[in-house]
């Protein structure tokens, strides 16, 4: 015996509730990294995207949209669907930097525009020298630089209004010294200067400058950690060495604004469940990365204490971004 039309019309409309919700969760995500394929931030978000499709039980795959130092990847999650389908993975800079240092330029607000998801990763600044300077310690830096500050008094960043950019700034003003900063574009650009002794000095991403520190191309001075970087247990911190220095860079997940918090909690849980792994974790260790698996208020948290923090050195530096 056929069922109904009212039968059929409730059997339905019954399967709809029951699959609806599920069907949403069964798309593709995109985690959107703002800088090329090969550097850090998409190194860790490839690993963290990769154990979340497990957890979430979905697609999720990683999107490069490099350029303008990260900005171009935040603007475009801005602008994306609040609905969890695409996030953005982005260090501090894009978020509690580029706000002082490109005051007026910027098409999106760290604070308006997105949804904090998770803290996933702290990470090391350290000034690091090219293998042809003499100085062997952070002390010897100083007095090399100091003695003719006209032929040694420059260093690299991988970036103009990043964190190294303006952590030099700060060690400059800290040791006295008369410090022109010289920007490179990206991560490899830099290296490659440092590398070839095509300049003295550099601020950077520890984990960056790892493998030129390795074949005795260049050597890490010093770690602007609280603590000294795992993967340079020999390296002193700033203040260790004098130097009431600390900068505690961070890699966060975030969404566009608006998303629903059921759904920011999911992708949180499965984000947090990701570099709390034990076997992740290590190989997050390894890269010379701190895997911290926190939720979206202590981002908040985060960022709005660096946005405080990194105001005032800004300004002082007079940098002002294009």
């Amino acid at each position: 015996m056929n069922p109904s039309p009212l039968r059929r019309l409730l059997a339905v409309t019954l399967a709809c509730a029951v699959v609806g919700p599920a069907a949403a969760q069964s798309g593709t995500v995109r985690v959107v990294v703002g800088y090329p394929p090969g550097a850090t931030s998409d190194s860790l978000t490839r690993l963290v995207a990769e154990h979340m499709q497990r957890t979430l039980g979905q697609s999720v795959i990683v999107e490069n949209r490099a350029g303008a130092g990260g900005r171009i990847a935040n603007e475009f999650v801005k602008a994306a669907p609040a609905n969890g389908s695409t996030l953005l993975m982005t260090p501090v800079a894009t978020m509690a930097i580029f706000p002082h240092s490109y005051a007026g330029q910027l098409r999106y607000d760290p604070f308006k525009d997105f949804a904090p998801v998770a803290h996933l990763s702290n990470f090391q600044i350290g000034l690091g020298v090219a293998a042809n300077v003499p100085a062997k310690t952070l002390r010897e830096y100083v007095a090399w630089v100091k003695a003719d500050p006209a032929k040694n008094g420059y260093y690299a960043s991988a970036a103009p209004g990043s964190i190294p950019h303006f952590f030099g700034v700060m060690f400059a003003k800290a040791a006295g010294l008369e410090l022109t900063h010289v920007p490179y574009k990206g991560t490899a650009a830099a290296m490659t200067a440092i590398g070839g002794g095509e300049i003295s000095a550099i601020s950077t991403v520890a984990a960056d400058i790892r493998a030129l520190v390795s074949d005795h191309r260049a050597r890490l001075l010093a770690v602007a950690g609280d603590q000294r970087d795992a993967g340079f247990p020999d390296v002193p911190t700033f203040r260790e060495l004098g130097y009431d220095l600390v900068a505690k860079p961070w890699y966060g997940l975030f969404a566009p604004a608006g998303t629903p918090q059921a759904t920011l909690d999911r992708i949180a849980k499965a984000a947090i469940a990701a570099v709390t792994d034990p076997a992740l974790r290590k190989r997050l260790v390894e890269m010379g990365l701190e895997p911290t698996g926190e939720g979206p208020d202590r981002l908040a948290a985060v960022l709005k204490d660096d946005y405080a923090r990194w105001g005032p050195p800004i300004k002082a530096s007079g940098f002002k971004g294009d």
